[in-house]
C-alpha cells in the first residue's frame, strides 16, 4: 500500500475514534448496536437476518457520523446562531432520528417472531 493510502485509513480511524470519544449519541447507538447484534447471535438468527440487522445498524451509525461532521462544519463556518445553520443541524439530526426509527422497525420485524417462540412464553400445554 502506498503511504498516502495508509494515512487515509489512519485519518478515517481517527474520525471513528473522535465520534466514539466525543459524541454521546454515537456511543449510545454503538452500545445498542452491540446489544442488538449480540441478541441476534444468542437467538441464532439466520445469516440473512443478521445481514439485515447489520445494514440497519450501519445506516444509523453512518448517519450519526455524517450528522457530527455537518454540525462541526456549521459550527466552524457560523460561530453565531443563525436560522439557516439551525435548519442544517436540525435536518441532519432528523436524518439520524429517521434512520433510528427505521432500524427499530427492522429490528422488530426480525426479532419479534423469534422472541415470541421463546420457551418462556409457552404455557406448557
Amino acid at each position: 500500500m502506498t503511504r498516502s493510502l495508509i494515512q487515509s485509513f489512519r485519518y478515517a480511524f481517527e474520525g471513528i475514534k473522535f465520534a466514539l470519544r466525543t459524541q454521546k449519541n454515537f456511543r449510545i447507538h454503538f452500545l445498542i448496536a452491540v446489544a442488538v447484534f449480540s441478541l441476534g447471535i444468542y437467538l441464532k438468527l439466520g445469516l440473512f437476518e443478521l445481514d439485515i440487522l447489520i445494514c440497519a445498524i450501519c445506516f444509523v451509525l453512518i448517519t450519526e457520523m455524517i450528522n457530527t461532521s455537518l454540525e462541526e462544519i456549521v459550527n466552524l463556518v457560523t460561530p453565531t446562531r443563525r436560522a439557516r445553520a439551525t435548519i442544517a443541524k436540525d435536518v441532519a439530526a432528523g436524518a439520524v432520528l429517521f434512520s433510528s426509527i427505521c432500524a427499530i422497525i427492522v429490528g422488530c420485524l426480525v426479532f419479534i417472531p423469534h422472541l415470541i417462540n421463546l420457551p418462556i412464553w409457552r404455557t406448557g400445554r
